[in-house]
């Protein structure tokens, strides 16, 4: 019988078991009757989305406060006494605090809408003995899928073989650093961030190869899982929301009380009917602060817009109190914390220190050669030193990286080391494309965390090997280096091991 997604623990399955599990197999894959089957049962491969409430009702709920109800009321009651202008007041504010929580809530909810296009990639899968690329929704439990640097993860995988593969989980895990691969079987109590022999949809291949099991997918993956959690209903309070509840309620009652008082004493004194109601209500609407949920809703809303130019989403107003009401905050130092990017400062290459300029992966910045007492000399523009641009070029051709930009921003689709060794170059005006043309790569040595090092094979005139590691994996592989005029010396390894711990 097949299993059910979810119902064994696959990191603790040898591969043959989690091949068996699901009836496939690691040489054909699945057959087109099996992957039809499986449609009916599991579905798209796509993170469902819960049907939302109306716009109208969202709208409405903005307007459910009791404060706002005693506003609502006191405007219904300065329009009935004929004081427009002041109904119109109250009216404004109420229609204020309602579109500015409705405009952030949207905002909120588009960004939680986004999940379901995490995993909507294209992937190679095996079905039937053939490889196919097919959309990532496509894709049932069971399918053989191959993946290689540069692919996002469409789904949660158990791995069955894999070649230097490394995987950047920063999104599920927040762990920035790209985590080495393997088939091993693992304890069923093993946590998420360390199941070496798992890859979860939405994550990215940053080197290396693999292929795996389709083992979830849909909202039974991890990252499903995350997006069903943030879809949920949650009634909000924060210490501003039941402060606020309080006040509205003894405010109204007081309110009330003494609207009522003053109502029974004047008919007592005499005083008609009709006079003594409409001073009862004139001194109800009087005591009702009308510009404190205007206030609140204005700070609120300053809040949550400078949050969001920190790219932090607020889906509820009062959540920004929560966070200023917070005294301590405890973390984990990951890459979540940071920019999660590499940057080239420094270079040292024929006997000469060089300052780089710029940061991030922006190819802005210079290349500023050093005096023998450290101090910048002018920008190198043009003419760069042979065993400068011959360092630069090994950065860029032993890569597996890639820059992309979209809009002002640059990114990398690979390693963040190698993607800040292709800006430096750029830097130089050594264009990836370029030098990967003039020197197509003939073959390579992936990096391999035993070894600290990786090589490629380079067609020129001779072939040339360019390695980039460890200074330990490098120096140990190397005699010779250039000098400043690009002639070979003498290594000196005590100097290079010094220069490599300032």
């Amino acid at each position: 019988m097949l299993s059910q997604p979810g119902s064994l623990i696959y990191h603790e399955l040898s591969d043959d078991e989690a091949i068996r599990s699901f009836r496939s197999s690691l040489e054909k894959g699945l057959t087109a009757e099996e992957v039809a089957c499986r449609y009916d049962q599991y579905g798209w491969n796509e993170l469902p989305v819960k049907p939302g409430k109306p716009e109208w009702l969202r709208f409405l709920l903005q307007f459910h406060d009791p404060l706002l109800y005693i506003l609502l009321v006191a405007g219904a009651v300065k329009a009935a006494l004929g004081s427009w202008t002041n109904a119109a007041v109250i009216w404004t504010v109420t229609a204020l605090n309602a579109v500015i929580g409705y405009v952030q809530e949207a905002k909120a909810e588009g960004a939680i809408a986004s999940l379901a296009k995490a995993v909507t990639t294209e992937t190679t899968v095996l079905r039937e003995g053939q490889m196919l690329q097919i959309p990532s929704r496509d894709l049932v439990p069971g399918d053989v899928v191959l993946l290689t640097s540069g692919d996002k993860v469409p789904a949660d995988l158990r791995l069955l073989k894999v070649r230097s593969l490394q995987v950047d989980e920063s999104a599920l895990t927040g762990e920035s650093v790209p985590v080495d691969k393997s088939t091993t079987c693992l304890p069923a109590t093993t946590p998420l961030a360390e199941r070496t022999n798992m890859a979860y949809a939405g994550s990215f291949v940053t080197f290396g190869q693999g292929t795996a099991i389709v083992v979830s997918t849909a909202a039974a993956t991890e990252v499903g899982k995350i997006s069903q959690s943030m879809q949920q209903g949650v009634n909000l309070t924060t210490p501003l929301t039941r402060k606020f509840a309080k006040f509205s309620r003894l405010l109204l009652y007081c309110v009330l009380t003494l609207a009522t008082l003053t109502f029974v004493v004047g008919l007592r004194q005499g005083e008609s009917w009709s006079y003594m109601f409409e001073a009862a209500v004139a001194l109800a609407v009087s005591a009702i602060p009308e510009g404190l949920p205007a206030v609140v809703t204005i700070t609120l809303a300053i809040g949550v817009n400078r949050m969001a130019r920190r790219h932090t989403i607020i889906r509820k107003l009062p959540a920004v109190e929560a966070l200023g009401s917070a005294t301590v905050i405890c973390s984990d130092k990951t890459g979540t914390l940071t920019e999660n990017q590499m940057t080239v400062q420094e270079i040292y290459a024929g006997g000469q220190c060089y300052q780089v300029s710029g940061s991030g992966y922006s190819p802005k910045g210079e290349i500023i050669a050093l005096d023998t007492a450290g101090c910048p000399e002018q920008p190198l523009t043009e003419g760069f030193p042979i065993a400068l641009e011959e360092c630069l070029m090994a950065g860029v051709l032993c890569n597996d990286a890639r820059l992309k930009q979209t809009g002002e921003h640059w990114l990398v689709e690979g390693d963040p080391t190698e993607g800040a060794l292709i800006t430096v170059a750029a830097k130089a005006d050594l264009s990836q494309a370029g030098l990967a043309a003039s020197k197509p790569r003939l073959d390579a040595i992936p990096f391999e965390s035993q070894y600290q090092y990786m090589a490629t094979l380079h067609e020129a005139y001779p072939q040339t090997i360019y390695m980039k590691g460890s200074i330990e994996a490098v120096l140990s592989r190397c005699s010779q280096m250039m000098d400043a005029q690009g002639n070979l010396m003498l290594i000196d390894r005590s100097q290079l091991e010094k220069l490599s711990k300032l």
